[in-house]
């Protein structure tokens, strides 16, 4: 799902898109009707199916987007030019500052070619045992479950495994972080976060920064930011290899090295995008295999086959498996860990259909 922001679009400016007029005459009080009792999405998802290409949601009588479902309308959005919209975004910075996920133009363009080399496979590949040793033990907890026959959430044993995994192979920090008893503090901080700023995007009066810090709901939000700064700045002093090396090492075109504060926005990004997404993958995965036990088992199949005596894939394994990669796609689309992508509008965009949406 892609949503294009409009700043100071009226309704009846809408009339160009193919929206009705009926959503357009409550428009005030669509941010009012989201009781963020865990059925937003449900009602989103209602009107996408009343509205088939696009549709609006206005945070109070000013502040509009359009959100957009239709291939062809998100095709036009995302490879348009149009910077990056700045609400979400704005209500990020002050947990993970200015990193590649909120900034944009030439600081992205500088930042993302100093970040590059990390992301090649020559460097990746050495990452895939310590990948399985963290897996192994996720899987060890499991096995003990099905002993007991106990149930317990996924989500929160991936979300763990794939924080391990990540803090081993980014930045060479071995946190044992699956076998402490309790919830990881970071990892519940993230939870706490990103409830926040959903919460902070649906009620308007706390878009003024002045409201929402003096708020119950600010200062839960400042206090789980210093919780994920603490740990970041923990990773940060051990000065070891790998990412965190990459960028104590970088230099831009000026010969410039990244300030302090820009290291530790990239390492907080690192840290949020590189286990949050790859927790939520690997749950719809699990969950989807698990509704579709046949594709589960040719999966299982095709592993054990490409395993013979082995306990482990290796790097180059990864090509012997399609059916599985194929399955390991199908849910990404199905289940994007990134469901929405914004853009803030600056000037008239033109749909396939030939409507439109003015500045």
């Amino acid at each position: 799902m892609d949503i294009l922001r409009s700043p100071s679009v009226s309704s009846g400016s809408m009339k160009t898109c193919p929206v009705k007029v009926g959503l357009q005459q409550r428009a005030p009080c669509h941010s009012l009707q989201m009781k963020r009792d865990g059925t937003e999405l449900d009602k989103i998802l209602g009107w996408a199916g009343n509205y088939p290409f696009a549709f609006p949601i206005w945070f109070g009588p000013f502040l509009s987007i359009l959100t957009c479902h239709h291939p062809h309308y998100i095709k036009t959005v995302v490879s348009s030019s149009e910077p990056k919209e700045d609400i979400v975004y704005r209500f990020l910075k002050p947990w993970i500052g200015d990193g590649l996920l909120v900034t944009s133009g030439q600081k992205w363009f500088s930042h993302r070619r100093l970040l590059t080399p990390g992301f090649h496979f020559n460097i990746l590949k050495p990452y895939v045992k310590l990948t399985a040793d963290c897996s192994k033990v996720m899987l060890d907890k499991w096995e003990g479950y099905s002993q007991t026959n106990e149930l317990f959430e996924v989500s929160g044993d991936v979300s763990l495994m794939s924080l391990d995994n990540i803090m081993k192979c980014a930045f060479s920090n071995d946190s044992n972080c699956q076998n402490k008893d309790g919830t990881n503090v970071y990892i519940k901080a993230v939870y706490e976060l990103s409830h926040l700023i959903n919460t902070r995007l649906w009620i308007f009066p706390y878009h003024s920064d002045i409201i929402f810090y003096l708020s119950p709901h600010g200062f839960r939000f400042r206090r789980a930011c210093r919780v994920t700064h603490r740990h970041t700045e923990k990773i940060q002093a051990k000065r070891n290899l790998d990412f965190l090396d990459i960028l104590l090492c970088a230099r831009d075109e000026d010969q410039k090295a990244l300030s302090d504060e820009a290291i530790r926005a990239e390492v907080d990004t690192f840290m949020f995008e590189g286990h949050d997404t790859t927790a939520s993958g690997i749950s719809f995965l699990l969950y989807s295999m698990a509704s579709h036990p046949q594709h589960q088992k040719i999966c299982r199949e095709e592993i054990l086959q490409v395993l013979g005596d082995r306990e482990t894939l290796d790097w180059d394994d990864l090509n012997r498996i399609p059916y599985t990669t194929m399955c390991i796609k199908e849910s990404l689309r199905l289940y994007p860990p990134v469901p929405e992508v914004a853009r803030k509008l600056t000037k008239t965009m033109t749909f396939f259909d030939g409507r439109s949406l003015p500045e």
